[in-house]
């Protein structure tokens, strides 16, 4: 549903379903920004910011979560996240995207 809402707002979307096929996609591809989830199988979305961080320092990388409590936001941060926005705030989501890149640009989910 994210990837369909961020299509109709005309971002392009490339969305994986473990850390392990972002890092693979991640060093054939280049992306504008990386949207991250910090509960993911095996690898966190912490762990997954830092790697993003140590190979593209200058991407931006924005946590879309449910984990909204003050020390998951904190820890986003302290990997390495430009933003951290607690869901369900598609306004807030949508808001960061922009701050980070022009609209219809590529952006990795």
């Amino acid at each position: 549903m994210l990837c369909t809402l961020l299509a109709i707002s005309q971002i392009d979307v490339t969305a994986v379903a473990s850390a392990k096929n972002a890092v693979s996609l991640m060093e054939s591809e280049r992306f504008d920004m990386y949207l991250l989830e910090s509960w993911l199988p095996v690898t966190d979305g912490f762990e997954l910011c830092r790697i993003l961080r140590e190979r593209h320092p200058e991407t931006p990388v924005v946590f879309f979560s449910g984990a909204a409590f003050d020390v998951d936001q904190k820890r986003g941060i302290e990997a390495g996240a430009s933003a951290y926005v607690c869901k369900p705030d598609l306004n807030g989501l949508l808001g960061s995207i922009t701050q980070f890149i022009s609209q219809g640009e590529g952006v990795a989910a």
